[in-house]
């Protein structure tokens, strides 16, 4: 299926060879090894950071790639392409790194972006807690200042790199009464006393992906560990979440393109019942209609790529880019399963393996009924 994506430039494509090249080679012999272990090895993380695979969009002068979303996007796509699933790389460079980046001080972007650039130190940011969901309004770790530090107590869930994290960013309040205006954000040290990791959750996709709970018992931090200003953690938030919605549709339409070029060779192989799946009127209708919404899916994410690239996109277009991607791939990929008949249950197939990892994206980053609720607004 070929589109003339005209929202990349020339850098743009060099950084896809090199991705390509680096998840072909590094990532995808390893990825069973992952799967089995629940996480993936830091050396792969060096690895990546030595290919300048990490935090792209990063000011140079801290170590980063100095580009812009579409090289994101690249190896964001590159990775999805690669049927590659483990590597936090997005959550770390896409997600946390630019919270540092564009609202730390200039002490501790120093500090810790060099590091984080080059693959060292892994981030994760605790958002999440077993009784909140999406409403980061009411999240319940407090951060209690005493004197020079903050004292950290509560607990987070579904924190992704929580094994391997060194550094968390942890959304917390620092005034109970102040509703929204009284959550902050702090980086916390996973050496720091009173922080510990619960168990690695077990999750029906994404096996290599380490996910896992994590405590906070009276850790003290250090209050120059505050990013930015004290109350203004969920305004930060809410202002980085368009980018997060983008990047999650952006890799539903790699996968959905990709899965749907495994299913058309598959269906032309196999044979049943003295022809091949292809040949069957249903399977060619079937994925008539995926081809179909495969490309208006690249269409609708690429354009709202290039709106965002000119640093307009809403919070309003980011929520229909992630649900109307999301629920398509969804969709299509319980169609593909089908036509793989009972291959399609085993995860040695690609297809598989999409339709477990994939289910996820209707619900992080915001699930499929709260971008319903933010759309409905604007009707």
């Amino acid at each position: 299926m070929h589109i003339d994506r005209t929202v990349f430039r020339d850098d743009h494509e060099m950084l896809r060879t090199t991705a390509r090249r680096f998840f072909e080679r590094e990532c995808v012999p390893h990825q069973a090894e992952w799967d089995k272990a629940g996480r993936v090895d830091r050396e792969t993380w060096l690895k990546a950071g030595k290919q300048g695979l990490l935090c792209v969009s990063i000011p140079s002068e801290y170590g980063g790639g100095g580009g812009d979303f579409g090289h994101v996007v690249v190896v964001n796509e590159e990775m999805t392409r690669a049927g590659v699933s483990g590597p936090g790389f997005a959550v770390h460079s896409d997600i946390v790194a630019p919270y540092i980046a564009r609202i730390g001080s200039e002490e501790q972007k120093r500090r810790w972006l060099p590091g984080i650039c080059a693959g060292e130190q892994i981030l994760a940011i605790a958002m999440t807690e077993p009784g909140t969901g999406s409403d980061l309004k009411a999240v319940r770790t407090t951060a209690r200042r005493d004197g020079d530090h903050y004292v950290i107590n509560g607990s987070k869930t579904f924190i992704t790199n929580g094994l391997n994290a060194d550094l968390v960013i942890v959304v917390c309040t620092t005034d109970p009464t102040a509703g929204a205006k009284g959550v902050s954000l702090i980086v916390v040290e996973t050496t720091r006393e009173g922080f510990r990791r619960g168990r690695k959750l077990d999750k029906i996709g994404m096996h290599a992906q380490d996910t896992a709970e994590l405590f906070f018992d009276d850790v003290r931090v250090p209050v120059e560990n505050r990013l930015g200003e004290e109350g203004k953690g969920f305004a930060y938030l809410m202002a980085e979440l368009p980018q997060e919605r983008l990047n999650i549709a952006v890799g539903a339409a790699a996968r959905l393109e990709t899965c749907l070029e495994h299913t058309l060779n598959y269906v032309k192989d196999r044979r049943a019942f003295n022809q091949t799946v292809w040949d069957f009127q249903n399977t060619k209708f079937k994925l008539a209609d995926i081809k179909a919404q495969a490309i208006a899916v690249r269409l609708m994410v690429d354009h709202y790529l290039d709106v965002h690239m000119r640093r307009r996109l809403t919070l309003e277009e980011s929520a229909i880019a992630k649900l109307f991607s999301t629920e398509t791939l969804g969709k299509a990929l319980d169609d593909m399963v089908q036509l793989h008949g009972g291959y399609g249950y085993m995860l040695e197939y690609p297809v598989a393996r999409a339709f477990v990892d994939a289910r996820v994206t209707r619900i992080y980053g915001g699930a499929s009924e709260v971008m319903r609720d933010l759309i409905s607004r604007k009707l």
